[in-house]
């Protein structure tokens, strides 16, 4: 039986290492599109309560992230080294930058800064040296432009856990007893 690679796998080479981030982060944008484009708000709009966000904040949040988090922080990474902190992020801004943008809009406005921001890594070439030079986060310390770049993948992998979990419990009660069957739910 094959084992299952873990966070802690550092096997991957820079080449094998970013054309797997890159195909996560590539398709995430499509994903989001394929899934919340022209759907009746009460499906884009729900949450799981106070303090949690809907789909449509979390695209937010991601556009948000593709301006002032990923490629900034990998440029700094890549210019000064852990000499220069990051710049914190707002990771709500999303929540007061309310601009009654239509959901569409900021879909598209998502995969244009994605596919942008991906053009721009491309063309980087990093190979194993430059993924492994380090950077200073401002409350997590040294990281490496590696662990950067796998964040990314992952917190998109993340945000679509959260909007399928988010969506898949408008349905809790009208589910009735399978509820009792469908882990999303508890």
């Amino acid at each position: 039986m094959q084992q299952l690679r873990t966070a802690s796998y550092t096997g991957l080479m820079g080449t094998l290492f970013l054309d797997e981030s890159l195909a996560i982060l590539a398709r995430v944008p499509a994903a989001l599109d394929a899934l919340l484009r022209d759907l009746p708000e009460a499906w884009t709009e729900a949450n799981e309560g106070p303090g949690t966000w809907s789909p449509r904040e979390v695209i937010g949040h991601l556009i948000h992230l593709e301006k002032v988090d990923w490629m900034p922080r990998l440029d700094i990474i890549l210019q000064y080294g852990p000499g220069r902190p990051f710049d914190p992020v707002d990771r709500e801004a999303q929540l007061r930058e309310r601009d009654g943008k239509p959901l569409a809009v900021m879909l598209d406005e998502l995969s244009t800064l994605r596919g942008e921001n991906l053009k721009r890594l491309r063309a980087l070439n990093l190979g194993d040296e430059q993924l492994d030079l380090e950077g200073r986060h401002p409350a997590l310390g040294v990281v490496t432009a590696r662990q950067l770049l796998a964040t990314w993948a992952a917190h998109d992998l993340a945000h679509l856990v959260q909007i399928g979990r988010v969506m898949a419990k408008r349905y809790r009660h009208e589910t009735g007893p399978w509820a009792e069957y469908l882990t999303v739910m508890h």
